[in-house]
């Protein structure tokens, strides 16, 4: 089979070392979604690809789609390097922890534009993250943020308008990834749920309200960003069983 040549924008999410001097890499693409694809002689010093294949990079690609499942990478041109993201441990850390939940809640071959508007918009944000010291990066705004979007787009996020059990108003204490959202009282002690305080929940809420842009903004204490952790982390198991290995590194 001849195959066909496919033009698009990608981020390149994963990349695994192949053969002598191949990489085999994981892309959101804008096109066709998620794919799998080969870069062949890119680990060789005289590349013409050289740097422009590394995790988190936005490019654009030209791909040969044959008849195996990955595509043979044949043209790259950079986008944006997003090299302060790569150079930086702590925003290193951020953009892994976003990049690992993008590949395990968008496995499928298909466009999904606003996903990937919301994975380019991440990461250009994430270059002017001011690293924290006192911050571990998993608990971050910005990775929270994007993370929520992401569960929302992909018709996961948890209900938080009324209790999901009962339908009552609340006040809630707990969040059920088997209702879908957050309980009441009455309803998280009837066991299952996880604990979640006032700052929990006004951390999701507000996190889930503003742009990716504000993230920063929604006053999320310490103990806020850990139950919000584990709300999502819940919510990966629950509705798409697996778990990030990027937030158990």
């Amino acid at each position: 089979m001849a195959g066909r040549t496919i033009k698009t924008e990608a981020v390149v999410l994963r990349s695994l070392r192949f053969a002598e001097a191949d990489r085999i890499l994981h892309i959101y693409t804008e096109a066709r979604g998620r794919l799998g694809a080969i870069a062949k002689g890119v680990r060789r010093t005289r590349s013409r690809f050289g740097g422009r294949l590394e995790p988190l990079s936005h490019v654009e690609l030209v791909l040969h789609q044959g008849s195996g499942e990955l595509a043979t990478v044949t043209g790259v041109d950079l986008v944006r390097s997003h090299a302060r993201a790569r150079e930086d441990s702590y925003r290193l850390g951020v953009g892994l922890v976003g990049a690992e939940a993008m590949l395990r809640l968008f496995p499928e071959q298909e466009a999904n534009p606003r996903a990937f508007e919301a994975l380019t918009r991440f990461l250009d944000l994430l270059d002017e993250v001011t690293p924290s010291p006192s911050e571990l990066p998993h608990l971050d705004s910005l990775g929270l943020a994007f993370q929520l979007k992401l569960l929302w787009l992909a018709g996961y996020l948890p209900h938080l308008g009324s209790c999901a059990d009962c339908g009552g108003p609340g006040p809630f204490a707990g969040y059920s990834a088997k209702a879908g959202g957050v309980v009441c009282r009455s309803c998280a002690d009837s066991g299952g749920a996880l604990a979640l305080s006032a700052a929990g929940l006004a951390g999701m809420e507000s996190l889930v309200r503003r742009p990716l842009a504000e993230a920063g903004e929604a006053g999320l204490t310490e103990r806020g960003a850990r139950e919000v952790l584990s709300v999502v982390t819940a919510s990966y198991e629950h509705h798409g069983g697996f778990r990030l290995r990027t937030l158990s590194a």
